[in-house]
This record gives structure tokens, sequence and C-alpha cells, in this order.
């Protein structure tokens, strides 16, 4: 059974799951594939808060507990839609937490390797994420492990208008995810003029907020890589690769 970590946030959860779905070869309810979700965002302390220092409660404490509870209710092959909580000092944790017998997905990689063998020719690759999987330059490591070279936007849009569009109290997606305001959407398509002026071949929504605000599949000839997308991809394929439809990305 899939399973998916709720709450990080609340809405990402249920888009992951939405596209597990939507990928997912079924004719009727019983060809689909047993998915169980626990969401408990009140319990989980907010990743980029911890990476900046601000709180000391690593969040992979109880990140750890849910997939242990998933894990009891059957879950083997479990995936965690944000981004920010596969950067090392949370990640790493969470599987010294775990029971060996789970196959936690790593949605970073998953994604660099997504694009790796989806598009050969591209090499630069942008990212849009919060500023926690900024600093911790999880994409560029993936991304460079891969042959691949990942670029960011500048510190100056990253806190002015990226950050802002994620987490911004008024008109953040956190704030609003449905439905996701127009300033919110307005500072992440600054932020892909920034990256597709530097030359990008490809730009991660590596928030798993963002794709509830940008829907396009390409802006200006770049391919928009959704890492949510590519994490039910990737979720479906361990668990039950003959059901997943390949012609969604």
């Amino acid at each position: 059974m899939i399973g998916v970590v709720g709450g990080i946030g609340p809405y990402a959860g249920l888009d992951l799951f939405y596209k597990i779905l939507n990928r997912t070869k079924a004719a009727c309810d019983q060809e689909h594939l047993p998915i169980s979700m626990l969401s408990v965002p009140h319990s989980i302390p907010d990743r980029t808060e911890f990476l900046l220092g601000n709180s000391k409660i690593n969040p992979a404490t109880t990140i750890s507990k849910v997939i242990c509870a998933l894990y009891n209710q059957g879950s083997t092959v479990i995936g965690m839609p944000c981004n920010t909580a596969h950067a090392k000092p949370i990640f790493n944790e969470i599987i010294e937490r775990i029971p060996k017998e789970v196959k936690l997905v790593h949605m970073i990689n998953e994604v660099s390797k997504f694009i790796k063998n989806k598009y050969p020719s591209v090499y630069n690759v942008g990212i849009l994420s919060t500023t926690g999987t900024f600093i911790s330059l999880v994409y560029p490591n993936s991304l460079s492990q891969h042959g691949l070279n990942g670029i960011q936007v500048s510190e100056e849009i990253q806190e002015n208008y990226i950050s802002p569009a994620i987490y911004n109290k008024t008109h953040g997606i956190k704030a609003k995810s449905n439905p996701v305001t127009v300033q919110a959407k307005k500072d992440l398509h600054l932020g892909i003029e920034y990256l597709v002026s530097k030359g990008v071949e490809a730009i991660i929504l590596g928030c798993t907020e963002i794709p509830l605000a940008i829907k396009d599949d390409q802006i200006k000839g770049v391919p928009l890589i959704d890492a949510t997308g590519v994490l039910a991809r990737a979720l479906i394929l361990k668990s039950s690769p003959e059901k997943l439809i390949e012609e969604i990305g």
C-alpha cells in the first residue's frame, strides 16, 4: 500500500493523493491502488523554520511517527509531499527513526532522475522553492549528482517574492490555497521570469505549494517540472509499476 505523509502542507497532501489517482490505470473503483494518508499538520513543525534555526524542534521527530503509523496500517512505499523535508538534517533523522522495511521515496532524487531521463538535452535547471530548500541546496546537490546544473533565484528574489508567495499570512499559498491569490501567482511568475532570463532549460516547481498556483506545463517554451507529480509517478512505479499511465509526467 502507498502511504502519504499529509499535513506538510495540508493541500499538498491532497494534491499528491489526486495526482496518484490521476496517473493510475483504472477502469473502476476496485482497480485503483490502495493509499493511506495521515494528516496531522498541528503536530509537525515548519521545516524551513527549523533549517533557518528559528525552531529547535526537528520536524523529523513527528514525521517519522506519522510514517510509522502509516507502516502499521500496511503502507510500505511512502512519500512526503514536502521538498524541504528532504534536507539532510531532517531526512537523515527520519531514516534513522523508521522501520527498515519502509521504502521512503526520495522526492528530490526522483525529480533529478525524471529530468535526466525525460529531457536528456537539458543541462541548466532552474529551481523555485522555500527558503529552507534554498539554503540547504537540496536540489543543486541532487542535480549535480545526475550531471545537471541547478540554478536558484537570487537571494533578493527569494526573500522578497518567492518566500512571501508561499508563507505570507495575507496572500501566501499556505494561507490561501484554494483559490491561490493573484499576488502569490504574480510573485512566482517573477521568479520564473528571472530563471528564464538566466537561460534555464527547465524549471522545478520545488515546493509542493507552488503547483497549486502554477498549473502550466511550460512557460516560454521552458518545461515546468511539477515535483508533486513526479513523486506520485515514483510512488506508483515503486508500488505497482504496471499501473502507471506513462503519458502523464
